[in-house]
């Protein structure tokens, strides 16, 4: 299985989350990116990508609504992101990205399962740099080699292609991401993409038995349950 296998592994099991959380975490992204890029999705793409995937998780219209019309009537709420890097069991790591209106509240949380589960909170960095950041975008309709020459078109450089199974695969980087996606399209105008996604992909993975898979599973099902956590990237493979 590729790399993009195990990101879409980990976009379905986040999906089986509950879904109030999802929604919350949606509303909460919408409002801030649409505040500070603009409301109208077609001058700012970031809100366009982000309305589409909302969607495609089952988000009801009316929480993206809610959500913009909150900035478009000046209600004035700060959220930051903010990165903690953890010591799992057995060599394992985890990136936990946090969303929140109160830092103190979110590092609180997440402390609090680290004890419960005796993981380590590591420093800024002391985990990221074994992750790469990319951006995947996945569809069919095009063969490797027709991709290829569309990107060279359209002057990307991407850092890898790959099939999975009937799919293209482009590995790229993050802030060329509308870019690689916009040069698909310029080929295939009706391309429905399966996943565009940025993303932390772990540059080795380790596999991890009995006690040990048993922690780091609890690990990331309290992690998951904070309030204030957006998305979880690890290097264990599952």
């Amino acid at each position: 299985m590729g790399r993009a296998y195990e990101v879409r592994k980990a976009s379905i099991q986040k999906t089986g989350a509950a879904r109030g959380k999802i929604y919350t975490m949606y509303a909460k992204e919408i409002y801030d990116v649409a505040k500070k890029g603009g409301t109208d999705p077609l001058s700012n793409a970031p809100l366009k990508r982000l309305m589409e995937k909302a969607k495609k998780d089952q988000v009801p219209a009316d929480i993206i609504k809610r959500a913009i019309d909150k900035v478009n009537s000046g209600v004035d709420e700060t959220y930051d992101k903010v990165r903690y890097e953890v010591f799992g069991p057995a060599g394992s790591t985890v990136l936990v990205d946090c969303l929140t209106d109160n830092v103190n509240r979110s590092i609180s949380s997440v402390r609090a399962v680290l004890n419960k589960c005796k993981c380590k909170l590591g420093v800024s960095g002391s985990v990221s740099f074994q992750y790469d950041n990319l951006c995947i975008v996945s569809f069919s309709g095009l063969s490797e080699e027709e991709t290829l020459d569309a990107l060279i078109e359209a002057g990307v450089d991407v850092e890898d292609i790959e099939l999975d199974k009937d799919q293209v695969v482009v590995y790229g980087n993050p802030q060329d991401l509308y870019t690689i996606k916009e040069a698909i399209q310029s080929k295939l105008p009706n391309v429905e993409f399966d996943m565009d996604e940025i993303t932390m992909l772990p540059k080795e993975k380790i596999t991890l038995v009995g006690e040990d898979l048993e922690i780091f599973n609890r690990l990331i099902t309290m992690l998951d349950d904070v309030e204030d956590v957006q998305t979880l990237y690890h290097n264990v493979a599952l």
